[in-house]
């Protein structure tokens, strides 16, 4: 049915949602949102699923966007990078509001969107040793549409510490950050993901549901409005020389005229 992810279904009603490109280490191509995006709504209108646990094959949990697909948005036209940037946040919009338990199993690196991903978890564990950053800055962009989600769960004042600078940190310093609720032994993360789909197998299903839709409701405002705010900024970025210089330098596996390390 996917070719990009895998969902399966235990018998208990505990979905497991897979990024399934370890040979790209689960970078989001244009096919893999998009069935991200289905894959969360299907999820979402199943009365089947109880709890839903986001995961990844491989090494990887997510490297963030296909550079494949961002070398794309650089050649094609203004409308064109609109409409891919809005099929990107609808996707971590749909996995946000989607009313069942989501709970992140990161159990490898996670960079860029990736680290968008576990923010739109309810709550997302990580094994020990596993790193994240925002690199978006570090190729001329920004972490536009994955915004809202980082912000809403680190904070601002947190955020500020690793939203600009592409910084790498580790499952520590990302508990410390509010983006895992934990951080584990790789041998121990399938029970402690178990441990956390367990309360919800005794807690009334449409309750849930609603009680995530309220929680949502009295926190940070992530609408319609913010949503195509993060798309302008991510188009704007496109359009830069800075991104031009910073994809291409990537691709040609030179620093960017910037890097000013030694």
């Amino acid at each position: 049915m996917f070719e990009t992810i895998s969902v399966r279904i235990d018998a208990r009603g505990v979905s497991t949602l897979t990024l399934d490109r370890a040979e790209k280490h689960n970078a989001m191509s244009a096919l893999m949102i998009s069935e991200l995006t289905q894959a969360a709504h299907q999820m979402g209108t199943d009365d089947a699923v109880r709890v839903v646990v986001l995961t990844g094959a491989g090494k990887s949990f997510c490297a963030g966007g296909d550079l494949g697909w961002m070398q794309d948005q650089m050649a094609a036209d203004p409308e064109t990078r609109f409409a891919e940037a809005r099929k990107l946040a609808e996707m971590l919009q749909a996995l946000n509001t989607m009313p069942k338990p989501l709970i992140g199993a990161v159990q490898g690196n996670a960079f860029g969107g990736g680290v968008g991903l576990a923010a739109v978890c309810d709550v997302a564990i990580g094994v020990e040793g596993v790193k994240m950053a925002l690199t978006e800055t570090r190729l001329g962009l920004i972490p536009a549409t994955i915004g809202p989600y980082v912000i809403a769960r680190m904070g601002e004042a947190r955020a500020r510490r690793v939203f600009m600078s592409a910084k790498v940190f580790e499952a520590d310093e990302a508990v410390a950050l509010g983006l895992l609720a934990k951080s584990v032994p790789v041998s121990d993360l399938g029970d402690a993901i178990e441990a956390e789909i367990l309360p919800y197998l005794s807690c009334a299903p449409g309750a849930v549901g609603s009680a995530k839709g309220l929680v949502q409701a009295l926190g940070p405002t992530i609408d319609d409005a913010v949503i195509d705010q993060t798309i302008r900024a991510l188009v704007e970025r496109w359009e830069t020389e800075e991104a031009k210089e910073g994809i291409g330098a990537f691709f040609e596996k030179r620093k960017p005229a910037w890097n000013s390390q030694v």
